[in-house]
């Protein structure tokens, strides 16, 4: 299996469990509010499907994806609100399907891209696998949101990883989302996967350091809990100041979380 492979086949997995949660819901429960402000578990998965609708022509058809992220770069928010427009008819049965069919769609097509070759993107080209990580992140953080508003928790595992390397690529989107300048340090990040692992990366003498639990630290980057309520802990002011600002995501950062929201939050 090459990697490539492998994070395709955890992109199912994690979709898969999202699956679960909403597949045996009501027409009443897919109206549940979730904690994103005016967001309900309908809102959730329509993006889902949205975006992986967007990878999947990404990976498939150049000049559709050009056509259908018209307008994205100069009004982020309004570019995915119009998208969820798209699914605000449909029945619960009915968005369920078409989140199934991109999600199938977007593997075959990110699987499907020559090798050495990138597919364009929001802002520059990426290679499938980053892409494919990006996916990951999406759904950790939909994902998380869903589980909230129905009061359970999800099974979180090493494939954790996929995110924890991505949010390290991305580390400079909470500064730019912000009209800040990225430190030109490199950090060091010692993040612990739920299997015990530990993933290191960066440099091992590092003055700017992150550290902590991989379920945490993805909580964190994806802004679905606030840093106090999490066992991430930084060495050093720039790394201290980041874990403030982190997000592994394009575009405006949001209102976040705030502090206790979550009786369960830290680990």
């Amino acid at each position: 299996m090459t990697e490539l492979e492998a994070v395709l086949k955890d992109l199912t997995t994690d979709g898969d469990q999202i699956d679960r949660l909403v597949a045996g819901l009501d027409a009443e429960q897919w109206n549940l509010p979730t904690p994103a402000p005016g967001w309900t578990i309908r809102h959730q998965i329509a993006h889902l499907a949205f975006i992986f609708r967007l990878a999947a022509t990404a990976a498939t058809d150049a000049e559709a994806f050009k056509a259908l992220t018209a307008g994205a770069q100069s009004n982020f928010d309004g570019a995915v609100n119009a998208a969820l427009k798209d699914y605000e008819n449909d029945t619960p049965e009915v968005l369920l399907a078409r989140w199934r069919a991109e999600r199938e769609t977007v593997v075959k097509g990110l699987a499907a891209v020559p090798a050495g070759e990138v597919v364009p993107w929001l802002v520059n080209p990426l290679p499938p696998i980053v892409l494919a990580c990006a996916g990951i992140m999406e759904q950790f953080a939909h994902g998380q949101d869903i589980a909230d508003a129905l009061g359970v928790e999800l099974e979180r595992t090493d494939r954790l990883k996929h995110l924890v390397v991505f949010a390290i690529l991305t580390r400079d989107f909470g500064y730019l989302a912000r009209g800040l300048t990225p430190p030109a340090t490199e950090f060091r990040f010692e993040i612990t996967g739920p299997s015990g692992e530990v993933w290191a990366f960066g440099p091992e003498d590092g003055e700017q350091r992150v550290s902590g639990p991989a379920t945490d630290f993805c909580l964190l980057v994806t802004r679905r809990r606030h840093r106090a309520d999490l066992a991430v802990t930084a060495t050093g002011a720039e790394a201290d100041h980041w874990l403030d600002i982190a997000q592994a995501y394009r575009g405006p950062a949001g209102a976040g979380r705030t502090p206790g929201q979550f009786a369960t939050a830290g680990r």
